[in-house]
């Protein structure tokens, strides 16, 4: 199942070569807060290049669980017990993430919430996840846009707003991921040339802002 699911998501890459600019937006909808207790219910995750967002180039799962969580948790995220219960098993699913990163550089919003959630249900599936290096959109935000963030911008709720980002669905990870990937390019057009399409430059960037906000 993992290699019929990630032979299709290959086959979306646009010419079938995976560009070295490539970065992958990813974001996961859980049962909980908790990345060390809760369970991973699905994965969504978008591809940019200096281009932008590649909307052919994306991944969704639900993954399938049998303790569906609270009624109350349902509601957030809208994954129903039925949806749960028929979704991929976790390690053709998480297989099949591994095949569409491709090791290429990943981003979220508060990312070290998705990396640990996704370590801990590729642990337990016996899954190899890439070590691939990550940019936290929120950090990169706040580096960039310091005036916003002093006004209060914290969440991805709030950083859409400033941005006027609109989007279907909140707390469905395929949209949240596209909701990244849009506030990613506004903040990327913001950074200095030489760092607007280099992955590295961008995290740099983002961590000097949390050393200097830490520091005042």
């Amino acid at each position: 199942m993992a290699a019929a699911l990630a032979g299709r998501w290959r086959q979306w890459r646009r010419g079938g070569v995976t560009s070295p600019a490539r970065w992958v937006v990813l974001d996961t909808e859980t049962s909980g807060l908790d990345p060390s207790r809760d369970t991973l219910l699905s994965i969504g995750a978008v591809a940019v290049d200096a281009q932008g967002i590649r909307l052919r180039d994306s991944f969704e799962v639900v993954l399938r669980n049998d303790d569906a969580g609270t009624r109350d948790n349902i509601v957030v995220h809208g994954i129903g017990y039925g949806a749960q219960r028929e979704g991929v098993p976790a390690a053709a699913a998480l297989q099949a993430l591994v095949a569409f990163l491709d090791a290429a550089p990943c981003v979220g919003f508060h990312c070290a919430f998705d990396q640990a959630v996704l370590a801990r249900a590729a642990r337990g599936a016996g899954v190899a996840m890439p070590v691939v290096p990550w940019l936290d959109v929120a950090m990169l935000a706040g580096a960039v846009e310091p005036a916003r963030q002093r006004a209060g911008a914290r969440s991805l709720d709030d950083w859409l707003a400033a941005f006027d980002i609109t989007m279907a669905a909140r707390h469905n990870a395929a949209a949240d991921a596209l909701a990244t990937a849009e506030l990613l390019l506004r903040l990327r057009a913001r950074a200095e040339p030489e760092a607007k399409f280099d992955h590295a430059a961008l995290v740099r960037l983002s961590r000097q802002h949390r050393w200097l906000a830490a520091g005042g």
